[in-house]
This record gives structure tokens, sequence and C-alpha cells, in this order.
């Protein structure tokens, strides 16, 4: 094969991709989907009520994530660690192939953007339910690209698919903001160009169609119709917002924050600039995400899938007209590169082949994990409460609560963790309240008759513990810190 200068950026994309996706992707919500799916393999059934908690126990959970937790804990308990990494990058590598396939232009922009969205996302790459609907909104939005711009109808898809996604994640409320969104614009090109407008009212009635059996279809998972509401109720609950950073308005002194303003301005930029027409479709898609994006950074990642292809579009129209004005500037591919040449290109995609497979590597070996793992989750606390049992229940943080669910599951129920679904807004201000020592925080702990409380080293509750006379501390490191209820006899 030839491989010319545009084929080798195009190569060394992928491979790059792919390495840079290859990294330690457990975070502090992993631990729980690992724990729930290792108790569906166990029990050989579907986990909905709370099983890890004594503040929540056995009380109904609506686990929308139950079909990608099996995979999961299938994954760990065949190659550990290493495969969640390697899982997640897979995903990621096909996530950002579709968004690839998505645009259009030359090879060089589409890497160009591509790299630049993966920059902007890749902070929220972790083996995590989630990172299947950042695939699955590349998925949907590829399809409605092949369809509004390429004349290809593979709509009919997006039913099944939908069937998929709403018992994998939560995340699948995006395909119906996609959907609503390509409505959107070609009713607005009906209502503009009348009867006349073939394409518009055939896109309205295909689209339509399509978003009134996705909606049926999200009906086809454990829980019935309801899952339709279940995006809503997770946003409503106010202490996501308040209390948890990834649901808050990103911080635009943070890196990756930085990222999404790049990649915002060069998209508004772009699409003023061309002399393409910014449809209603690409610029709801822009407006809308930029909002999710900024009302929650969670976001980002899905504003960086969808509107990854906007502006290969509109960069593309710039691109195109600085060439026609200055013709000398345009990047060409030799038809028939030397021998020299050739030998240079593939030494080069070997040489970055070669780096990649170093980099990929270290992840995929299960000591990186586990190291990376101790300098979050409270290794040290876990185990010392496995050879010594609490008095009585234990107070938690919740930053620590999915890594105690994975290391303490059945000996020790959590006071809270991720399951934000579960535990309502009054129980997570009661819990915020003490954890902060507010106002009366030890009714909270006499209330659920705590005896241990596991929780950072610095965290406000731990420095009050230890202004009182019947709590001792039994163990701490540079992280965290156990505090012991001090019974009459000791």
């Amino acid at each position: 094969m030839t491989l010319t200068p545009r084929r080798l950026a195009t190569a060394i994309l992928f491979v790059g991709l792919f390495a840079m996706a290859t990294r330690v992707a457990v975070d502090s919500d992993t631990f729980w989907h690992l724990r729930a799916g290792t108790w569906m393999l166990d029990n050989r059934r579907l986990l909905n009520f709370d099983a890890f908690s004594h503040t929540r126990l056995n009380q109904p959970w609506a686990n929308h994530s139950w079909l990608s937790e099996i995979p999961m804990a299938v994954l760990y308990r065949a190659f550990g660690w290493g495969g969640l990494n390697a899982a997640t990058a897979i995903i990621v590598w096909l996530a950002f192939l579709f968004v690839y396939l998505s645009g259009e232009g030359g090879s060089y922009l589409r890497a160009f953007v591509v790299v630049l969205a993966a920059a902007v996302s890749g902070v929220y790459w972790a083996a995590r339910p989630h990172i299947v609907s950042l695939l699955l909104t590349a998925v949907f939005n590829y399809i409605l690209i092949l369809y509004r711009y390429r004349g290809i109808n593979r709509l009919w898809i997006l039913p099944p698919l939908m069937i998929v996604w709403v018992n994998l994640h939560g995340g699948f409320a995006i395909g119906f903001v996609l959907l609503a969104i390509t409505f959107v614009g070609y009713a607005f090109a009906f209502a503009v160009g009348g009867f006349r407008s073939g394409d518009a009212s055939r896109g309205m009635l295909w689209v339509g169609g399509m978003g009134l059996a996705c909606a049926a279809a999200v009906a086809v998972n454990p829980y019935g119709i309801q899952m339709l509401w279940y995006p809503f109720r997770t946003v409503s609950i106010g202490a996501l917002q308040n209390y948890i950073q990834e649901w808050q308005s990103p911080n635009f002194h943070a890196r990756e924050a930085q990222a999404f303003i790049v990649m915002w301005l060069i998209t508004f930029g772009a699409a003023g600039l061309g002399r393409r027409r910014l449809d209603t479709t690409d610029f709801l898609l822009f407006a809308v995400f930029s909002v999710l994006a900024l009302l929650a950074g969670r976001n980002i990642a899905a504003f960086a899938v969808v509107c990854a292809p906007v502006l290969m579009r509109h960069a593309d129209s710039v691109i195109a007209e600085l060439g026609e004005r200055w013709p000398q500037m345009k990047l060409r591919d030799s038809a028939s590169p030397t021998s020299v040449m050739q030998t240079l290109n593939w030494a080069l995609l070997i040489l970055v082949a070669a780096a990649s497979a170093v980099k990929i590597a270290m992840p995929l070996n299960p000591d990186t994990t586990k190291s990376a793992i101790a300098l979050t989750a409270p290794m040290g606390a876990a185990e010392y409460l496995k050879t010594h049992p609490p008095p009585g229940a234990m107070f938690n943080s919740y930053n620590f609560g999915g890594y105690l669910v994975w290391a303490l599951y059945p000996d020790v129920p959590v006071f809270v963790d991720g399951r934000t679904d579960l535990y309502d807004d009054d129980f997570l201000n009661e819990y915020l309240n003490a954890y902060t020592a507010g106002p009366d925080w030890e009714k909270t702990l006499e209330k659920y008759n705590i005896g241990v409380v596991l929780v950072e080293a610095k965290a406000p509750i731990a420095r009050a513990l230890l202004a009182k006379p019947d709590w001792a501390v039994r163990y701490r490191d540079a992280l965290s810190v156990v505090i012991v209820k001090m019974m009459s006899d000791d």
C-alpha cells in the first residue's frame, strides 16, 4: 500500500488515539458498578434493590446500567483491571471513529478536530457505563448525519439501538435530544419552504416516526416505560448540582475546561467566518449541547462528540475559501511518493506504533492500576475494618462509598455511595450536614447507630470527632482516617 502523507496522518491519528485512550480508567463509581455486576453474576438475577448500604437496605433501586455492569464483572474476572482499562479504550476509540466518519473535509482537518474533541472529553473517559453512552451518542449522531447530508437512510437502526442503550445507561436521553433537534431542523425547513419542501416533509416524517419508535423502545427494560422519566428524576436531585463536581458547571480555571473553551471558540468562529450557512440543526446542536455542557461538566464529553462534526463541516468551508484566495496554501499529496518518502513514512508510523505500544502496556499491568487506586481509595482503612469489625454501623465519605461497596461487601454496609438515584435530596443533605459537622450533626450519627466513621483525614467531621472523648482514632494514613465510638468496656 502506498503510504501517502494523508494516509500516514490518519494511521497516526487512530494509533495515537488508542494509546491516548488506554489509561487507568478506574474511578470512584467504577467499584460499585463492578460490585453490582458481580452480585448479578453470583446470584443469577437482576439487582433491582439496594444490597450494599444500611441506610437504604432492600429498598427498590432502578439499576438502569445492569447490562453494562454484568460485562464489566465478566471482564474483571477474566482479565482483571487491565481488561477494564482495555475495554474502555476500545469503546473510546470506536466513539471517535464514528466522529471521524461523521465529519467532512480532508484527513488533516478531521484528524485535528478528532484530537481536539478527544482532548476535550478525555477527563471523562472512565470504566463506567457512561462511557458506553459516549459511543452510542456518536453512533446516533452518525446515523442522523448519514440521513441529513448523504441521503443514506439507516434511521431504522435507531429504535433497536435505543433498546440496547436504555439497558446500558441512563444517558439514553441524549438520543432523544439528537432526534428532537433534527426534527426541529426539518420542521423549520418545512415552515420556510412550505409544501415545496419535499425533503423536509420526508425528514419530519422519518425522524418523527423514529423518535416515537424510540420512545416505545425505551419500555423494553426491566422497569418498563417509567424509564422515560428516569433522566428527569436524576437531574432534579439538587444535591447533585450543589456538591458533586461532575454535575456542576465547569471550572474554567481547570485545564480540561480550557480545552472545551478552545473547541467552543473555534466552532463558533468557523460557523461565523465560513460561507457555508449555519442551518437550523447545526445551530441547535451547537447551542443545546453548549448549554448542557455549561450546566454540568459531565456533558462536555457529549458536546465534544456531537459538535466535532459541526466544526468539521464549517471549518472545511473556511479552508476551501482560503484555498481559493491563496491557492499556494493548499496541502497537496504526491500521487506517487518517492521511495525515500515512502520509507520515511513507514519508519515514522512504526516509531509511533512502538511508542504507543509501550504506553498501552502500562495500564494493562494490574500493578499500575492498583497503585493508582491507592492514591484515591481508602485501601488501608478498608483492610483495617476487615480485620476489626466495627461496633456499629458505618458513616463514610461519599467519595469513598463506591470503593467501600467493592471492598467491604457484605460484611460492612456503607452509609452512602455514588448511586445518587437511590438516595434522595433530603438524605444527601442530611449526609452533607453531618460530613461538614453542621448544625446538630451528631443527631445523624445517633439516628443511624453509627459506631465507626471512615472519611478523608481532613474531613470536617473527623476534626469534630477528635474533640469528643468518646471517639478514638483506630487507623490513619495520608488519605483516610477510621474513628471508632468507644464502648463502655474500652
